[in-house]
């Protein structure tokens, strides 16, 4: 799919089935296999879109959406259609995505520059959304911290834990009554796989994705009859500005384009997605250890990923 830039487009040059189209119109010396493999290709693009655009439009809220896995999510929505509200911490770089998006896409958007770390930034996103019909909540906002847990600091693990629970759980309370209500709509909360077990030297981080997972995958059950589709997406290591925060340094990784389609794409058909082979390959690769193994062999893994 085409990758944000600061180059202004039309909305049609930049739409990937306009542009699969425009190939196909341009390419019709392709052997006959080839040009239905495409046709077959915009057809689930287009289809794909019209699915969102139905069941989680007309506006999305998507936190953390300035940067890494937010920011790549938001993209897919905007290319289907759907109407923005970023959340994140850096005004500039909110407006600028904003304006851009809003250029080149169609469509509308409004930022939301806030630090959910903060007691009051949930009922700021709640009274600037109330008027919109919003139809989905991804809540992407999310960091980590590493090392021996009796090194940490107090303030800022209470603040990791404001950001990755306290305000993921308010969000997915107000929207999941909202979505309730009008009997459709859907959630993607962010998970990881170190959600799965313990992680010494990582032990408060692993918690809080254990929490997020837990609570995702009783919602999906619980809300499911009221048409509201919860999902939680569980990726392994990925390049989005986690590590250099958390103070840790990382081999291989996923990219956030790896994690936001996949994840998109499994909404509404599943409680969990391991988004990309290395989030499968890390997971599979341990699962049938007995827990305690698997988090003694965490520890490692995470031990020689830190800095310090």
């Amino acid at each position: 799919m085409p990758r944000l830039s600061t180059a202004h487009y039309d909305r049609a040059s930049f739409n990937p089935v306009h542009l699969l189209a425009r190939s196909l119109r341009k390419n019709t010396h392709l052997p006959l296999p080839v040009r239905a493999a495409n046709n077959r290709r915009a057809s689930d693009l287009d289809q794909r879109s019209a699915r969102w655009r139905t069941r989680y439009g007309p506006w999305a809220v998507v936190t953390g959406a300035s940067s890494g896995i937010g920011r790549e999510m938001a993209l897919r929505l905007a290319e289907a259609g759907l109407n923005l509200v970023l959340v994140g911490r850096s005004q500039a770089v909110l407006d600028h995505m904003a304006a851009d998006l809003t250029a080149r896409l169609g469509i509308q958007a409004q930022v939301i520059a806030v630090d959910l770390a903060l007691a009051t930034a949930v009922a700021t996103i709640e009274t600037v959304t109330h008027d919109l019909d919003v139809g989905l909540l991804v809540a992407a906002a999310g960091f980590g911290t590493a090392g021996s847990f009796l090194d940490s600091t107090l303030d800022q693990e209470l603040d990791m834990l404001n950001v990755n629970c306290r305000a993921l759980f308010a969000l997915s309370l107000y929207y999941g009554r909202q979505f309730a209500k009008r009997g459709r709509g859907g959630m993607v909360l962010m998970s990881s796989i170190v959600g799965f077990q313990g992680m010494p030297h990582a032990a408060h981080y692993a918690a809080t994705k254990a929490y997020v997972q837990a609570l995702a995958e009783a919602l999906y059950v619980e809300l499911g009859p009221l048409g509201v589709d919860v999902l939680a997406s569980a990726p392994g290591p990925t390049n989005s500005g986690f590590a250099a925060r958390a103070g840790m340094r990382m081999g291989m990784a996923l990219e956030p384009v790896d994690v936001a389609q996949p994840t998109l794409d499994a909404l509404g058909r599943r409680s969990t997605v391991l988004p990309g082979f290395l989030s499968k390959l890390l997971t599979y690769s341990v699962l049938f250890l007995p827990r305690l193994a698997r988090v003694r062999i965490m520890g490692r893994v995470m031990r020689s990923m830190t800095t310090e």
